[in-house]
């Protein structure tokens, strides 16, 4: 499997810490151009570790710029739908002053080509 499905599998499972691996090979195989969404993936892997952890400082910060990063890409780019994932991680990143997480954790959402 290749890393970034690899690491989207991760992240849907909510096996952040091994999705940030995955997806930060994925980074570092990426071309250039597309270095700056993968970025936004592999923080957004790093964002839901520290929340997950109960680190609300870090959670913020990493989903953050994850969120910046992604931004661009919106409404979907590489086959994912980051309109979606944006949606959710705004939620998610507005839940780390409570430290309550939403009802449905986020998701790397696939679409066909």
């Amino acid at each position: 499997m290749k890393p970034l499905a690899h690491g989207i599998a991760l992240f849907n499972r909510g096996e952040y810490f091994e999705a940030h691996e995955a997806l930060e090979d994925a980074w570092r195989e990426g071309p250039a151009e597309e270095k700056q969404f993968l970025q936004g993936l592999v923080q957004a892997a790093v964002g839901m570790h520290h929340f997950s952890k109960g680190n609300m400082v870090g959670a913020r910060g990493v989903l953050a710029r994850s969120i910046r990063n992604l931004e661009p890409f919106a409404p979907r780019h590489m086959n994912v739908n980051t309109a979606a994932l944006l949606e959710s991680l705004r939620l998610w990143l507005s839940s780390t002053d409570s430290g309550q997480p939403p009802l449905t954790p986020p998701a790397i959402e696939t679409c066909p080509h």
